[in-house]
């Protein structure tokens, strides 16, 4: 009886981790929809294709959005639009506050997205914050310029992201004797550090 007790509970929590991440992903999904259907809300409706076809699009608010980023990227690509582009970051460097933050996460955003050849090039081990203790970082480069020569040990940029939101963190220096580099892909490391360590690296190669 012991034993019918643990298989069940077994099969319940086996379906629940392949029910769970499916419901979750098309709940955002479906809210990023509807959320974005809402911005149509100020668009005049003589302009909508809901008016003229006389039925409800789901999703519209979406496909805006994607063309108008798509349009927009389009747009600064060209000479006119980083001219724009430039003087409105000119503007936002002048405001204290917003400047700070802005060049932190346009930064940030660059490094995942674009994904430069010196961003994230390996996955690391750092003792922090005490002695016996670790966090996973990701390896930017090697230090460079007056940092470099005013220390005595080749020093290494690392990135240590936050859980259970990677895009946050901080920037740290750690000499490259006191890493202890992972095999570990970036992209497995990003899935440990989002669900806290619930689910291990041997976990995500079993679900391959």
């Amino acid at each position: 009886m012991k034993r019918l007790r643990t298989s069940l509970k077994n099969y319940f929590l086996t379906g629940l981790l392949v029910i769970l991440p499916v419901f979750i992903t098309l709940y955002v999904i479906w809210s990023l929809i509807r959320g974005m259907d809402a911005i149509l809300k100020y668009i005049p409706a003589k302009y909508l294709p809901e008016t003229y076809l006389h039925i409800y699009i789901p999703g519209l608010g979406l496909i805006l959005v994607i063309i108008l980023v798509f349009v927009i990227g389009l747009l600064t690509r060209n000479f006119v639009g980083r001219k724009i582009v430039q003087l409105g970051e000119n503007i936002v460097d002048r405001i204290p506050l917003v400047r700070v933050l802005y060049a932190g996460v346009k930064q940030l955003l660059e490094t995942l997205f674009l994904q430069r050849t010196d961003a994230f090039k390996r996955v690391a081990l750092i003792e922090y914050p005490r002695r016996g203790a670790y966090v996973i970082g990701f390896i930017t480069g090697e230090s460079k310029g007056e940092i470099q020569n005013k220390t005595d040990k080749n020093m290494i940029n690392v990135f240590v992201p936050t859980t259970p939101n990677p895009t946050s963190g901080f920037y740290i220096l750690i000499p490259e004797d006191e890493l202890i580099i992972l095999n570990m892909s970036v992209e497995d490391a990003f899935k440990l550090i989002i669900s806290g360590g619930i689910v291990s690296p041997n976990e995500f190669k079993k679900r391959r």
